[in-house]
């Protein structure tokens, strides 16, 4: 997998009266991907939306939609989530107890198929499924809000999924704390995918945002150079 580094702002820190707006000034902004956090107040403590909120999202940039469901249980949703238009759908191996067949599903819906962890999900949880990935992602916070801190004790979680990657054409992905500080830190561990929400949504305008995506991208990509 390539080493360029991949920004994916998470749209839960947008501002949701003018959400289309936001969608494409962060992407008018450099941003790589739109990350979009789904969750259901059952997985994860706070509801936030679903496919249709999506489908109304996508005439608005052809940027990857990087679907992240925190939802319990996925199956029955996957199939709407692909039809709204997200590129890469992405599941928790703690969300059901048939990860290789929800991977499987999105894989024959044509979409990328994404697999994340909980800060105490052990990586032996993937290891029998990796054939079946597109994309792992760590979360280097307990998901469900935004604006927590990374915590230090995933960056060696980050190292082993990168060893376990290897040389598949695997993304790995890190969501949680992402700021300028911490970008550096993941990238050097091995992410190619940065998740931040707070970090980038600061300001209103495009050239707020191209700020901070610019701040982002130059201390990850140093890391990534003297790694």
């Amino acid at each position: 997998m390539s080493t360029q580094v991949r920004l994916a702002p998470s749209i839960l820190a947008a501002d949701f009266s003018r959400l289309g707006e936001e969608v494409k000034n962060v992407c008018d902004a450099g941003a790589d991907w739109v990350h979009l956090d789904v969750m259901d107040g059952h997985f994860v403590p706070n509801i936030s939306f679903g496919p249709a909120v999506i489908q109304s999202l996508r005439p608005y940039t052809d940027k990857v939609f990087d679907c992240h469901l925190m939802i319990a249980p996925a199956d029955p949703y996957l199939e709407a989530f692909a039809k709204a238009g997200c590129d890469y759908i992405t599941v928790h191996a703690e969300a059901g107890p048939h990860l290789h067949r929800s991977l499987q599903t999105i894989r024959a819906l044509g979409k990328k198929a994404g697999v994340s962890l909980n800060p105490a999900t052990p990586l032996s949880a993937i290891e029998h499924v990796m054939d079946d990935l597109d994309l792992i992602l760590i979360m280097s916070v307990n998901p469900g809000f935004g604006g927590q801190k990374y915590i230090p004790a995933m960056t060696d979680k980050i190292r082993m999924a990168k060893s376990l990657i290897g040389d598949r054409p695997i993304h790995l992905e890190v969501d949680g704390g992402i700021t300028a500080e911490t970008a550096p830190i993941a990238t050097a561990a091995g992410a190619d995918v940065l998740v931040a929400g707070s970090a980038i949504f600061k300001g209103t305008s495009v050239d707020d945002y191209r700020k901070t995506v610019d701040t982002l991208r130059k201390a990850a990509e140093e890391a990534v150079a003297r790694s």
